[in-house]
């Protein structure tokens, strides 16, 4: 990130070709390290000396950017690999992202590389800019249009343009960058690896990332710790969904529990606020820069218009604050340094009062505390000429600086921001923008706060990156019920019949009604096939059903092990369990309202590891079936803890079975009238090339 010498293979004595740019543009911002172009046709590039080849080269780079096409592009990496440079960029394209062929030379790129203990970056890349010290090895045209300054934000993007979009956003808003780093094709580095290299910088206060595949989470997870402990926010902007997520959500639970769902859940649990789009990664940023911390989501607003007032406390709660009452000493206080029409609620309105009156702020603002308000959202669309913007924002700063509360400011006039800025405060032209700030940091500072009790509490699980697909089977509900029943998780009352005779001892012992279904591990999903009846009480007629389904079976060309007779839980709702075992995450658990209508009417959260009772219980509130936790109606609460620590126990088996167990679909899960719960039904899917089988817990 600091290279002392830098060498462009390929390099050009247009500044505007690909490989002429980076040499142009430490020129122009007077990188402090020496250049060597390297190009076998020219004794001068740009005004500075040329090498026919690195072999000429003085001294070996620390640093080398392939610019050449193709197998030349190979041999430029062996060449750099030979000579014992530490890192090369290949910005050359053409490799991995083309095909097979083109992954085969990007494969042995990398096998070359490592052999010499050198890492790459790309293929396929934009390349890499520190502007700490304009070590500018990219050919990013934004450079050349939009100047940079050092600062305190690290951008690290698989995508050039990504990684430039928001350098030249946050540049607008005046804002230095430190380091726009674009990994292409991350054959060996990856996102991971800059974003952790950018957390242990004490110059970088903020970071933000764009993803379109996270290779390696133990990484990213390593710098989100860094970045916690240092008390700096992470954003990250993750675009797409992956196919390989797709195909190893293989039963219909693990289908609503999608890769990005994992994603998301992975963000949360790591403390990294994930955005929707590139406004929103840098929009923020003033704000997170001045004012990193928060202590919790109670926002006071003041306006000088009702209207202000009223908008703000929508916008609040579109973007996740509360905006409480005052307590009433605080409310009585306020009141009294009011004039009598003016609002002492919270909002606060201070009315067209604040033309004569230019200290209101100074009067209303020392009534506000911690007890009472962790941020502060000043409103005013109406400033300029007859309004003391000054002493409003000396009054504002004063505030901010006593307290630690942090002060946001929405006015549409440009010269009242300017104002509030020069007093060490965060203006934004729209409210909407400066809400949307004030959200971010509040989330945040929720999500880095519950990471951080994760992280102390529980152990990580280290994954290696992904490998082929696992060649995977499906359980007969009976085994599924068999294992499961061994990993601990209760049942309802079941009987495997093998002949008529079982069926009828069966029906005498259990309760009345039951189910019948057929058991057949080649039949994962049987109610499609019409393999399960419901409310089954007469002994002749639960035997004409086995027999009906047995031939069933027979007709469709699969196994039967036998018929499954089970009592009919009575349940007062339908709960759902699933997990599956995913090579990058561990175990992803997905846990809400169960049933056949899951998949057309989802209600369920993800978790993925590590995850303990009272995040599992975090999560579960936010469901829209969490009214239900409570009596409702003069009916009982669902067994809301129950089902989290069952959750937690199933997430907990699949993990320790280390890939032998591929999937869990416990649906449904039948809340009991006493509180318990009951699996109805199961299917479990295994990895038949594991090591050894399943096991369960005694």
């Amino acid at each position: 990130m600091k290279p002392r010498s830098i060498a462009i293979i390929g390099a050009s004595d247009n500044p505007e070709k690909i490989g002429g740019r980076p040499i142009k543009y430490m020129l122009r911002h007077q990188y402090r390290g020496v250049i060597y172009p390297i190009n076998p046709g020219r004794r001068e590039v740009q005004g500075i000396r040329a090498w026919p080849s690195l072999d000429a080269l003085p001294s070996t780079p620390d640093l080398a950017v392939v610019c050449v096409p193709g197998l030349a592009a190979l041999e430029a990496v062996a060449a750099c690999a030979r000579m014992g440079v530490k890192l090369c960029i290949v910005i050359s394209s053409g490799f991995g992202e083309t095909g097979p062929a083109g992954l085969a030379t990007q494969q042995e790129m990398v096998s070359v590389a490592k052999d010499a203990g050198m890492r790459l970056v790309g293929p396929n890349s934009q390349g890499l800019a520190s502007f700490d010290s304009n070590a500018l090895a990219t050919f990013a045209t934004l450079l050349g249009e939009v100047p940079p300054r050092d600062g305190p934000v690290a951008i690290v993007s698989q995508s050039g343009a990504m990684s430039m979009v928001p350098y030249a956003l946050l540049r607008n808003q005046g804002i230095g960058v430190r380091y726009s780093f674009a990994t292409g094709n991350e054959a060996d580095l990856t996102v991971s690896d800059f974003a952790l290299a950018a957390a242990r910088d004490p110059e970088v206060k903020l970071i933000l990332l764009y993803l379109e595949d996270l290779l390696d989470p133990a990484t990213l997870a390593q710098a989100a710790q860094c970045a916690m402990e240092r008390g700096i926010p992470m954003l990250a902007l993750k675009a797409g969904v992956s196919d390989r997520g797709k195909a190893a959500a293989l039963t219909h639970t693990g289908a609503v529990a999608t890769e990005d769902k994992v994603l998301d859940a992975w963000f949360r649990q790591n403390g990294i606020l994930r955005v929707a789009d590139m406004r929103s990664l840098v929009q923020g940023a003033r704000l997170l820069l001045r004012a990193p911390r928060i202590n919790g989501r109670r926002l006071v607003i003041l306006s000088n218009s009702g209207a202000a007032c009223v908008m703000g406390a929508d916008a609040a709660e579109r973007h996740g604050l509360e905006v409480p009452p005052f307590p009433p000493a605080v409310q009585a206080a306020i009141a009294g340094s009011l004039p009598s029409f003016a609002s002492a609620q919270n909002p606060v309105d201070l009315t067209a009062a604040l033309l004569t009156n230019n200290h209101l702020f100074g009067d209303v603002l020392p009534k506000l505390d911690a007890s009472c308000c962790d941020a502060l959202f000043i409103s005013l669309p109406m400033s300029g000429l007859g309004y003391d913007a000054r002493q409003f924002a000396q009054d504002s700063a004063r505030f901010q600086e006593a307290t630690g509360i942090p002060v946001v400011l929405a006015c549409p006039l440009e010269q009242t921001r300017r104002i509030f800025d020069e007093a060490g405060l965060v203006a934004f032209e729209h409210d909407e923008d400066a809400m949307a700030a004030l959200g971010q940091l509040a989330r945040i500072r929720t999500l880095q706060h519950e990471a951080g009790r994760l992280w102390r509490g529980i152990a990580r699980p280290h994954h290696p990156r992904k490998g082929p697909l696992p060649a995977t089977r499906f359980l007969s509900e009976a085994d599924s019920l068999e294992l499961l029943e061994s990993a601990g998780v209760p049942t309802a009352p079941w009987r495997l019949c093998k002949n008529e005779d079982d069926i009828r001892q069966a029906m005498r012992t259990l309760d009345l009604p039951v189910a019948v279904k057929a058991c057949s591990a080649e039949i994962p999903h049987k109610s499609e096939y019409g393999l399960v009846r419901l409310g089954i009480g007469d002994i002749e007629e639960a035997c004409a059903i086995g027999a009906e389904m047995r031939a069933t079976t027979q007709t469709l060309g699969k196994s039967c092990e036998g018929i499954i007779v089970a009592s009919m839980v009575r349940g007062r709702r339908e709960l759902v369990i699933g997990a599956r075992w995913d090579e990058k995450f561990g175990s992803v658990l997905l846990i809400g309202d169960g049933g056949k209508y899951i998949e057309a009417m989802p209600d369920a959260v993800t978790l993925v590891q590590p995850f303990d009772l009272a995040h599992t219980l975090d999560r579960l509130r936010e469901l829209r079936i969490a009214p239900l936790y409570k009596e409702t109606r003069g009916d009982p609460p669902l067994p809301v803890e129950a089902l989290a620590k069952l959750a937690v126990q199933v997430g907990a088996w699949v993990q320790a079975q280390g890939g032998r167990v591929m999937s869990v679909d416990i649906n449904p899960l039948m809340a009991l009238a006493h509180g318990g719960l009951a699996a109805a039904d199961a299917l479990v899917e295994i990895n038949i090339n594991a090591d050894n089988v399943p096991a369960g817990e005694t």
